[in-house]
């Protein structure tokens, strides 16, 4: 995959239209993209992807999602299926209402990118450093500002989506093996 990086894109106005109709009083993914704007550049991440090859999913957009996954506590399969099916995702990564999303593996692939080339806490000094130009944190206060349990989480999170991948291809095996054993 390779990165052709664009600009982070504004919300599309029928997504606009469509999210705060549904959600008037707003909600998490709404009030980050409307509070913090668009975090990240795909140029931040143009390290990690090479020059050749057929185009790369936004890594700005990958990273929000990131964020917003990390917020909800949603495996990449979750996420994955909110950026298809969720308007107020769809809202927070300024896509299309149409927007088709992409496969689960993109995200454990992006982390795994960020990974190798030391991005990894990239997203996290983004993310402290603009909401403290907001002063929604400050200095000496309770927040945790190191990435370590955050890089403990993903690591985690990365673990328990293997471990499900490789018991349902497991039971996938059994069934056309034994279908009578299921």
């Amino acid at each position: 995959m390779s990165l052709r990086p664009v600009p982070a894109p504004s919300v599309p106005e029928a997504t606009v239209r469509v999210a705060r109709a549904a959600f008037r009083k707003g909600c998490l993914a709404m009030r980050i993209r409307d509070e913090l704007g668009p975090l990240f550049e795909d140029e931040q991440f143009a390290s990690a992807f090479p020059r050749r090859g057929g185009p790369a999913w936004s890594p700005g957009q990958l990273a929000m999602l990131s964020v917003l996954q990390f917020a909800e506590g949603l495996t990449d399969r979750q996420a994955a299926d909110a950026v298809r099916g969720r308007i107020d995702v769809k809202y927070a990564l300024g896509l299309e209402l149409e927007d088709p999303g992409f496969d689960f593996s993109v995200l454990s692939e992006f982390r795994d990118r960020l990974i190798a080339h030391g991005l990894e806490e990239l997203v996290l000094d983004r993310l402290l450093e603009r909401v403290g130009e907001l002063e929604l944190v400050r200095a000496g206060g309770r927040q945790r500002t190191d990435s370590t349990h955050v890089l403990a989480a993903v690591r985690k999170l990365n673990r328990m989506e293997f471990v499900g991948e490789t018991l349902r291809a497991a039971l996938e095996t059994l069934a056309v093996a034994a279908p009578g054993w299921l």
